[in-house]
């Protein structure tokens, strides 16, 4: 018998365990060659895992279990693959049913006499404590695993709160012009580029154009270094049934608008299949989340380590507003820009939030340049 382990594969060095999501196939059944076996998932993407050979299967790990990498999750038996190609070939021999003739058998007579009935006491008993349902039980709680990408988004949170110094600053900006510049290019955009003109595209051209501006907004905390990006990987928030992921953007300073637009729509339909690889993960400068898209009129977005700062978008809403010592009614957003204390100064986030603002405030600008 020639058995094959199947194990955790590395994805990479800072993945060093995993949890098994789900499996593709089932005990003992039969494999191909590069079949999918199973899906893992990581702290940062979903991958699954072929069959390095064909056979018969054993399964030795159960899905939601957490895997170290080189664990053996199963084990194939390649000797199989005949004996199940053979059974295959083998006809079905049809079921021969041979008729039993019909035996009548007729009980003998039993007398029964009559007996006294001997009288039963019954006696109240408490219930042992351990078998009593509880409160909760009763009322249908129950209690589940958390996912690996719930347990990772936990982790990071608390750690952000607990490993910086995070502050959010607030500003407003009129959204008329933006509306306006949408309104009014979007059908040739679309008509161009097969993809719609989005607020997205613009805030992170905005955003990529004032960080190169404001590079300490753009920089990571190592330890007692501070390392500067040349560049601006955009990470972008996109909501999943599992949780919020943020696949960066790349090189944001070197593309057009209509690029970002394309290369956001792959990212949001590989995260929501669940099929963004750790390269689709790895990285980020700077962080945009737009919380608008459920409702948010205001929120303090929490960084995304290493990463020093994030900009939230929120809903837009038509508000009154002083515009030249009179009252106009404009569709207006709030903006806010947490940010790691430690490495930005107030001033700086300040300054950099107005700076994002009064650009978008002329989105023409970003539209010529790209």
């Amino acid at each position: 018998m020639a058995l094959v382990d199947i194990k955790v594969p590395s994805i990479g060095e800072s993945v060093t365990e995993v949890t098994l999501a789900r499996w593709m196939v089932q005990e003992g059944q039969s494999v191909v060659l590069d079949q999918i076996l199973c899906e893992f998932e990581s702290d940062k993407a979903t991958f699954e895992l072929p069959a390095e050979v064909a056979g018969k299967i054993s399964l030795l790990a159960a899905e939601k279990d957490d895997l170290s990498v080189g664990a053996i999750v199963a084990r194939i038996d390649t000797d199989a693959v005949g004996d199940v190609a053979g059974d295959a070939a083998k006809p079905v021999q049809p079921i021969q049913s041979h008729a039993s003739p019909l035996v009548t058998i007729t009980p003998p007579k039993v007398s029964i006499q009559s007996a006294p009935t001997p009288e039963m006491k019954l006696q109240a008993t408490k219930a042992p404590p351990e078998e009593r349902l509880s409160l909760d039980e009763t009322r249908g709680d129950r209690r589940e695993k958390m996912s690996r990408m719930r347990r990772t988004i936990s982790r990071r949170l608390v750690s952000a709160k607990n490993e910086t110094a995070m502050l959010t600053t607030f500003n407003e900006m009129d959204m008329t012009a933006i509306n306006e510049l949408r309104k009014t290019y979007n059908d040739q955009f679309v008509a161009k580029y097969g993809v719609k003109l989005g607020f997205m595209s613009l805030f992170c051209k905005a955003c990529s154009k004032i960080l190169l501006e404001m590079p300490e907004v753009n920089a990571f905390i190592d330890g007692d270094e501070i390392i500067y990006h040349p560049y601006t990987d955009i990470s972008v928030a996109i909501s999943t049934p599992n949780g919020l992921v943020v696949p960066p953007v790349r090189n944001v300073q070197d593309l057009k608008l209509h690029e970002i637009e394309l290369q956001i729509k792959e990212l949001a339909e590989k995260a929501r299949n669940g099929s963004l690889s750790m390269q689709d993960m790895t990285g980020g400068t700077f962080t945009i989340t737009n919380g608008g898209v459920f409702g948010s009129l205001m929120s303090t977005p929490i960084l995304n380590e290493p990463q020093s700062a994030i900009i939230g978008m929120h809903a837009i809403k038509d508000r009154p507003v002083a515009i030249d010592g009179k009252i106009e009614i404009r569709p207006m957003m709030y903006l806010a820009l947490s940010y790691d204390h430690r490495i930005i100064d107030g001033s700086t986030s300040v300054t950099f939030l107005v700076r994002v603002k009064t650009l978008l405030e002329e989105p023409i600008r970003l539209l010529l340049e790209s």
